[in-house]
């Protein structure tokens, strides 16, 4: 069903029409909504309903059969960004809250975590070994690897603090059979949270049933280097407590370095080279934070 069709089906008169990355924003007789060619889950949307949670857009057409995600549209209040992603981790708390329940686990689940890690640190190293002996033995570098080269040392580092907190996390969990699960947003950024008269949580094509700590690793992947995140996370934790080897697993994942391809200018680059090592560098105070 085209946007026209479902217009035409649900009774309402377009007016406007807004692009807005893969959505569209339709001006009505009936208001503005927005039209989203994507299916939900609908197994998260009605467990979600059935815990009270309802900070997310109103549906007004039948997403069980319908291709479009057709939704009320809500304005955003303009306020400060520091108070906005307050208030999102804020929800993302009373989300986890009210989906939390407890699942027997096999000491393979935890394993398959451990290994994946484990592996994707054992490419890393090797990547950036091989990368490094490439730059090094050319007679000019050019600025960004050059770039990469003076910090090399670092990365190095962040990997090897990496694997020894995945072993401390794994000393942690291997004697438990019970693990935390929830409901994951699983694609939190600041663009997709809307305040107004109350918080919502939009595009919720992601959303799955896991270990809380992916919602916040998402998040601050999304925007370590724009918030002070010890704020954040105290935020969280004072409505929704992280575990031992919740957070040990947050400070491992996080902790983990980009894989930085060198495709793209030389001035884009540098750009993220930098990024990602002051990256790094926040992510070792965060971490190594006392409590």
């Amino acid at each position: 069903m085209k946007i026209n069709e479902a217009l035409k089906h649900y009774s309402l008169v377009p007016t406007r029409y807004q692009k807005r990355g893969k959505v569209s924003i339709v001006g009505t007789n009936k208001g503005t909504f927005v039209f989203k060619n994507q299916k939900l889950n609908l197994e998260i949307l009605n467990y979600l309903r059935s815990r009270n949670f309802d900070y997310m857009p109103r549906f007004i057409n039948d997403i069980r059969h319908d291709e479009y995600q057709i939704t009320e549209y809500l304005s955003d209040l303009d306020i400060p960004k520091e108070q906005k992603i307050l208030d999102l981790i804020h929800l993302v708390a009373l989300l986890h809250s009210k989906t939390t329940h407890y699942k027997e686990i096999d000491l393979d689940d935890y394993e398959t975590i451990y290994e994946d890690i484990d592996n994707n640190l054992n490419y890393l190293y090797s990547y950036y070994t091989d990368i490094i002996t490439l730059i090094e033995n050319k007679v000019f570098m050019s600025p960004s690897e050059y770039l990469l080269a003076r910090n090399i040392t670092k990365i190095y580092d962040s990997i090897d603090r990496c694997k020894n907190m995945l072993e401390d996390w794994y000393k942690l969990i291997k004697d438990k059979r019970k693990q935390r699960q929830v409901v994951l947003h699983n694609n939190l950024k600041l663009d997709h949270f809307i305040r107004n008269e109350s918080s919502y949580l939009i595009s919720w094509d992601k959303a799955k049933i896991g270990n809380p700590v992916f919602d916040l690793y998402k998040l601050y992947r999304n925007h370590a280097l724009d918030f002070d995140f010890s704020d954040i996370l105290n935020e969280y934790e004072s409505h929704y407590p992280l575990m031992k080897d919740e957070r040990a697993l947050f400070h491992t994942l996080i902790s983990m370095p980009s894989l930085i391809e060198f495709n793209d200018t030389e001035y884009n680059m540098c750009m993220k080279i930098s990024k990602d090592i002051d990256i790094i560098y926040k992510t070792e105070r965060l971490t190594t934070k006392k409590a």
